[in-house]
């Protein structure tokens, strides 16, 4: 995990694409995306079934790292608004044991609007936290701190003639209606079976204004690895 500086406080940033808020003890993970691979059973495609167990997998571990007493979801945490209904035993399983374990929130998104909480949980579509605006899809216009995901952010660079792509967090500075600064993050997508935008794409920057400048970061060998992706004229 690495230190990140976001809305005037200290956050981790982990290795396995989750944000943790040190003063809230909360684990943030977007864009889970359980129960891909059954959707696309359904529909003709057949993939390996287990991206359920294996994304759920990967969130006990961070709630380990962090020792998190709760979690929040920040949207697209099934494929589809049916996915709870389709979850094996097993997965239904450990998903029911973190939930118990935690305070777990889910926040929901464009692809499971209509999610039933069947395994645990609770169910929101957007909170605030501690000033902090936690939802699914960045909202264009906004100046109060906010976190999102939706985009699935992937950095691409080119290093020594070869092309690196890295899921990444996108962060952007400004400044709110009082002129303190503030800032908002799109968080990576965290699910086994989830692809990848660029982090330069049109889209985020867009979604992420007003802003004076817009960074990707990722953890790398621990620390923290910023590139420019956009800054403002004026």
């Amino acid at each position: 995990m690495v230190p990140l500086s976001f809305a005037g406080e200290e956050w981790l940033l982990t290795e396995g694409r989750a944000l943790y808020w040190p003063r809230e003890r909360a684990l943030l993970v977007a864009d889970l995306h359980l129960e891909k691979g059954s959707f696309f059973a359904r529909h003709g495609q057949m993939i390996p079934p287990y991206d359920s167990r294996e994304t759920l997998e990967r969130v006990a571990l961070a709630i380990r790292e962090t020792g998190a007493r709760r979690v929040i979801t920040l949207g697209d945490n099934f494929h589809d608004s049916e996915g709870s209904a389709r979850l094996e035993p097993h997965a239904c399983g450990m998903l029911e044991a973190l939930t118990k374990a935690v305070d777990w929130v889910w926040i929901t998104g464009n692809h499971d609007p209509d999610m039933d909480a069947r395994c645990g949980g609770s169910l929101a579509e957007e909170l605030e936290v501690g000033g902090v605006i936690l939802r699914h899809r960045a909202q264009k216009g906004e100046t109060r701190p906010e976190l999102s995901g939706h985009y699935h952010p992937r950095l691409q660079v080119k290093v020594r003639q070869r092309m690196i792509r890295r899921p990444c967090a996108v962060v952007s500075a400004n400044e709110d209606v009082d002129g303190k600064p503030s800032g908002r993050m799109i968080l990576p997508a965290f699910g086994a079976f989830t692809g990848g935008m660029n982090a330069a794409d049109p889209a985020i920057l867009t979604a992420l204004q007003p802003a004076e400048r817009i960074d990707a970061v990722v953890p790398a060998a621990g620390k923290l690895a910023r590139f420019n992706l956009w800054r403002s004229a004026a």
